[in-house]
């Protein structure tokens, strides 16, 4: 191979992708909240006293919702395309979780060893749900979080950048509002009552709305921080917006 004369003849590779301090590091924590809301929430109904009544809900409710902060930041601060890849990884995440759950429970227990009678009846208990479930927490969570992030990268670019906390509440509105529509129905419709079923559903929304509401101060900081150390506020101005890519 002869050495080029100049500079001018040197092979033309493309760009790079810009490399982000930080954004690896909130897909994985994304992906942490979404296993471990998913994994060790269910395992647990809470009952708390509440203005004369009692609220009862799965303990992961009051964790799930952080994954849509982590969400929003993504969109906010790298947009769509790139907010794209981390839920196409948490969703992959939740595939490989449902599988290792089910083969490990299903693996021939050893009998010579006493403590797992013990330990697979509560794996089966805590892990083995129902398929509805399972196919139902997968559903919605795929539809609700890109609904969550459709809509605040179209806020983004209506709002002109301005009054973060519009499209961090209404997005988590649409999101969480999609993600509680689509899930208790296809987990329990025939099993509770059509007037339980809108109870259940309306009552999740609206907790989860509430913890994005009160995180809100949190969300700004975390947004704030990450566009000054990354130097980045995307605007998806020419963002091809379908769910079917893992393209920039």
């Amino acid at each position: 191979m002869t050495e080029p004369k100049n500079f001018n003849e040197l092979p033309v590779h493309p760009p790079r992708s810009r490399h982000y301090r930080y954004y690896d590091l909130l897909m994985v924590a994304f992906v942490t909240v979404l296993l471990c809301s998913n994994l060790i929430g269910p395992g647990k109904s809470c009952a708390v006293p509440f203005a004369g009544s009692t609220l009862v809900f799965g303990a992961g409710n009051i964790f799930f919702p952080i994954s849509y902060i982590f969400g929003d930041v993504l969109t906010e601060v790298y947009g769509f395309a790139r907010a794209r890849k981390v839920i196409w990884a948490g969703f992959a995440a939740m595939i490989f979780a449902t599988l290792m759950s089910v083969i490990v429970i299903e693996l021939p227990v050893n009998k010579n060893e006493s403590y797992n009678a013990i330990i697979q009846p509560a794996l089966q208990t805590v892990f083995g749900n129902a398929w509805r479930i399972v196919v139902a927490s997968m559903i919605a969570f795929w539809a609700g979080d890109f609904a969550n992030s459709w809509v605040l990268a179209r806020m983004k670019l209506w709002t002109k950048g301005r009054f973060l906390w519009t499209r961090t509440i209404g997005s988590t509105v649409v999101g969480q509002g999609v993600d509680s529509a689509l899930f208790y129905p296809i987990a329990f419709a025939g099993l509770w009552s059509g007037q339980t079923l809108v109870e259940v559903v309306a009552f999740n929304w609206l907790f989860k709305v509430g913890v994005e509401v009160v995180m809100t101060p949190v969300t700004y900081a975390v947004v704030a921080f990450c566009k000054r150390a990354e130097g980045e506020d995307f605007f998806d101005t020419d963002t091809n917006f379908t769910p079917f890519s893992l393209r920039d």
